[in-house]
């Protein structure tokens, strides 16, 4: 099957809702509290209502146009992570799109448009347990630890450059 990857734009909102609800509820099936698409609408039209360049998003679409996944990153500027300038702040894909290379694609998409802006370092945040995690750290992301020795689900990847290199573009 033919996928291709493209920025989403204000337009995409109604399909990047349904998707990202239904990956979020698919990710964590034991949440008490699951977002509805009243809550992940709105939160999309307030993040495209920000156009200073702060945040992009990547979204893979199928042959028939049908969003399979997405990714967004933003800018990241925290005292506590001061070796990082990029966040990538979500990343989903359908379950039966995983295990076919398309979240490496996009994170390498996610790297380069970085390292386009300037940002040559990029942080995650994931729950600790996420089976994620370990394709996170099969691209190179290094697990950070708090202050007292504890790994709070923190991922870093100090340098843009080798994770665009190990990532395939289209």
């Amino acid at each position: 099957m033919t996928f291709s990857i493209r920025e989403a734009t204000a337009a995409d909102i109604p399909a990047l809702t349904r998707l990202h609800v239904e990956t979020w509820n698919a990710t964590y099936p034991d949440a008490r509290t699951k977002p509805t698409c009243e809550i992940r609408e709105r939160q999309w039209r307030e993040a495209f209502a920000v156009t200073d360049g702060s945040w992009f998003c990547f979204v893979i679409e199928d042959a028939s146009g049908a969003f399979v996944g997405f990714a967004k990153g933003v800018t990241y500027d925290h005292p506590d992570l001061p070796d990082f300038s990029g966040e990538l702040s979500k990343i989903y894909l359908l379950g039966d799109y995983q295990r076919q290379g398309l979240g490496r694609r996009l994170i390498g998409h996610v790297a380069r448009r970085f390292l386009g802006q300037g940002v040559a370092s990029m942080v995650l945040f994931a729950d600790p347990g996420n089976p994620s995690c370990a394709f996170y750290e099969a691209l190179g992301a290094e697990r950070l630890f708090s202050e007292t020795g504890e790994f709070h689900g923190g991922y870093g990847w100090r340098d843009l450059r080798l994770l665009a290199a190990v990532c395939p573009g289209d």
